[in-house]
Parts: C-alpha cells; sequence; structure tokens
C-alpha cells in the first residue's frame, strides 16, 4: 500500500480502491499492513470529512429521530419542554426552542446541543 497525503479527488478514489480489498480480510492491528491499512483509513476520513461534510439535523427532526429511537412520547418530553401543548407547538415548528428548553433535552435526552441550537428549517 502506498501511503501518501490525499489531495485530490483521483487520490481519495486510489486510495478507496488501495484499501477496499482490505476491508473482508482486515490486517492484524500492529503489524506493518494493519499500520498501513489504519493510516490509509485515517488519511481517508479526513479527506471525506473537509470535502463531504455531514450536516447537523435540524432540532425538530433530532427530536423527533430522539423519541422515536427510545420510545419516547410527547409527555415524555414535557419535563423538559413543558406541557404537552407546547411540545407540539415545538414538534411542529411553532414555537422556538428556548436556552432552558435546549439544555434539559441535551441532559436528559442526549440530543446533542449541537443540533438544538442549530436554526430550524421548515420545508
Amino acid at each position: 500500500m502506498n501511503i501518501r497525503p490525499i489531495r485530490t479527488n483521483n487520490d481519495y478514489r486510489e486510495a478507496l480502491k488501495d484499501v477496499s480489498a482490505l476491508f473482508d480480510n482486515q490486517p492484524e492491528p500492529g503489524t506493518a499492513e494493519g499500520d498501513s491499512f489504519e493510516v490509509m483509513i485515517t488519511l481517508i476520513e479526513a479527506y471525506e470529512a473537509r470535502h463531504f461534510p455531514v450536516d447537523l439535523p435540524n432540532p425538530i427532526d433530532a427530536i423527533k429521530f430522539r423519541m422515536e429511537q427510545s420510545g419516547l412520547t410527547a409527555a415524555d418530553l414535557a419535563p423538559a419542554i413543558g406541557r404537552t401543548n407546547r411540545v407540539y407547538e415545538v414538534l411542529n415548528g411553532k414555537r422556538a426552542l428556548t436556552l432552558p428548553m435546549i439544555w434539559k433535552l441535551h441532559a436528559m435526552f442526549g440530543i446533542p446541543a449541537e443540533s438544538l441550537i442549530k436554526p430550524a428549517t421548515h420545508a
């Protein structure tokens, strides 16, 4: 495996080709081949983060995802947001999250604060 910086899309495709053969039969960590594999994966991830960033979900989608993931209802969110009708207002985009709501949603349900502070976009 030829380890070198990934600067272009062509370099990226070559790096993917080099490591793709090793995914089915990964080399042992700590070996020369294993170390090379690890370094190439790190370089590929850095290139992808720089050129193909993943955007955070908007706050409403983040809350709904956590609700679905954890089997939560609007009533379960009431301690963090307020009465159930206020929860529905937030979920329907009719009311913005306040800073105390964001802190509570993050602390109580582990929703990333970065997602909760992002301005909501409505389709």
